[in-house]
């Protein structure tokens, strides 16, 4: 499960600044890759302060947050309340980084998505301008020091390059990624804006080198594909007409 204290600090940090300028990248992200992912059943795993289903057109989508609100699953994230193999698409935007024991989450992530289905992660970098001070500051309050850190604490910061290691290693396929989120770690919404231009350099120069990353992974399931995808063409064919009586609000690809 989270930690309600970390998601706690999190959600205070995202109302600052820079909290905002991170929130509008991740939702502008989230837009353009949900969009394009089809099926039946998506799942958001925490952080309510972003709507990362607005663009799917999924006629099931679920908000879980730790506290159950309008519209909202209360579930929790190491014993969701699916049965295996149900959902086509789960987002966990910086899930992992609040849950205290992240590889049970993403074993639990595994077992609910259907073969062939999508997982979309969200990541604060270690290896941005934005972790590099975050470390700086732990240092400091390590030493004694008082200054507060730049970052939340919301757990441990996890690296592209690990990630992906444990996505392989629970049979998922990364599609795609992207790095985000090039300004310096600044307060003030003044200097961020004088900074706005980083955004495009660091995209095109450095960019493994942003505060954030996006993930697109695909599981897989060896012997499986084929009937996914049967069982796929035949819901495509109903037996008589449908009526969808359960739809949330009706509102792209990203490289390698």
């Amino acid at each position: 499960m989270n930690d309600p204290h970390r998601s706690d600090a999190l959600a205070a940090w995202l109302d600052t600044p820079p909290g905002r300028y991170l929130l509008a990248w991740e939702q502008a992200q989230l837009d353009r890759v949900v969009g394009d992912i089809f099926g039946f059943h998506a799942l958001q795993l925490g952080l309510p302060q972003l709507d990362a289903l607005r663009a799917n057109r999924m006629p099931h989508r679920w908000l879980s947050t730790e506290a159950c609100g309008v519209g909202a699953l209360s579930a929790d994230p190491d014993a969701l309340p699916f049965p295996e193999r149900s959902l086509d698409l789960v987002v966990l935007p910086h899930t992992l980084e609040l849950a205290r024991d992240p590889h049970r989450t993403l074993a639990e992530v595994e077992r609910v998505l259907m073969p062939e289905g999508r997982l979309v992660i969200l990541g604060f970098n270690p290896a941005s301008l934005w972790g590099l001070r975050q470390r700086a500051g732990r240092l400091r309050q390590s030493l004694g020091g008082t200054a507060p850190m730049y970052l939340p604490r919301p757990g441990e910061f996890i690296a592209y390059w690990r990630l992906r290691d444990w996505l392989r290693l629970l049979s998922f396929e990364v599609e795609g990624g992207r790095f985000g989120a090039y300004r310096p770690p600044l307060r003030s919404q003044r200097w961020l804006d004088r900074f706005a231009w980083l955004d495009h350099v660091g995209d095109r120069w450095w960019p493994v080198l942003g505060a954030v990353y996006l993930v697109v992974a695909v599981k897989r399931v060896r012997g499986m594909r084929l009937v996914g995808l049967a069982r796929r063409e035949r819901a495509k064919v109903p037996a008589a007409p449908a009526v969808v009586t359960q739809r949330r609000r009706e509102p792209h690809d990203i490289a390698s």
